[in-house]
């Protein structure tokens, strides 16, 4: 891999698709390669990570544009940390695996006459990379819904019902459907087992591969 770029590869979805299981897989399966490999996650764990997360749990209520904006921040720390960026990794020849990108941000925050501004903090930024590959995992939002609930207690302020889980993946639709001539994005239909999931995914990757 040296002197090699690698490959940033991000995962996306509603909340309850499994990105978080089918980003650790295909990092291992990367690895198996014989890849070195960056598994990360936004938001991040920094302290501008930490300000969205408690955005996010409704700790601190903040505004869609307070929001967009901390988004926007993070992911540009996450993009030019001189120790751990993703640019780092990349121009040393590691693959970087992403858990959400700036496709979050225009999916949940692009919304009430905001996405141009929205999309100009993020598509126009010149530190923010482009992926080379967006995974969409695409999942019924009511089986969504179950998988959240199931699973947990504390819900975020995206999380609340399947009706919300619903506007936000027809989001994602109309998000795609704006990037489809610029950005590299293959929808996952993420309704069978964690297997035939991957499945799926490792067919993505193999091409880039």
């Amino acid at each position: 891999m040296e002197n090699k770029r690698g490959l940033f590869i991000v995962i996306e979805g509603v909340d309850g698709s499994g990105k978080s299981t089918q980003a650790k897989l295909l990092a291992d399966y990367l690895r198996k390669k014989g890849r070195n490999v960056h598994h990360t996650a936004e938001p991040t764990e920094t302290g501008l990570g930490g300000m969205v997360r408690d955005g996010l749990s409704g700790i601190y209520p903040r505004t869609r544009e307070e929001m967009a904006a901390m988004f926007a921040a993070d992911r540009v720390a996450h993009n030019v940390n001189p120790k751990n960026g993703i640019k780092k990794h990349m121009e040393e020849g590691t693959d970087v695996v992403c858990d959400r990108y700036y496709y979050s941000s225009l999916a949940y925050q692009g919304v009430d006459g905001a996405m141009e501004w929205v999309m100009g903090m993020n598509l126009g930024c010149p530190v923010i990379t482009k992926p080379d590959l967006c995974l969409f995992l695409d999942m019924d939002p009511e089986k969504c819904h179950e998988r959240i609930h199931a699973g947990r207690t504390h819900f975020e302020i995206y999380e609340e019902n399947a009706a919300m889980i619903a506007e936000t993946r027809r989001r994602y639709g109309i998000v795609f459907d704006m990037l489809k001539d610029r950005d590299n994005i293959a929808i996952i239909d993420s309704t069978g087992t964690i297997e035939e999931v991957f499945e799926q995914i490792k067919a993505e990757i193999d091409k880039l591969l």
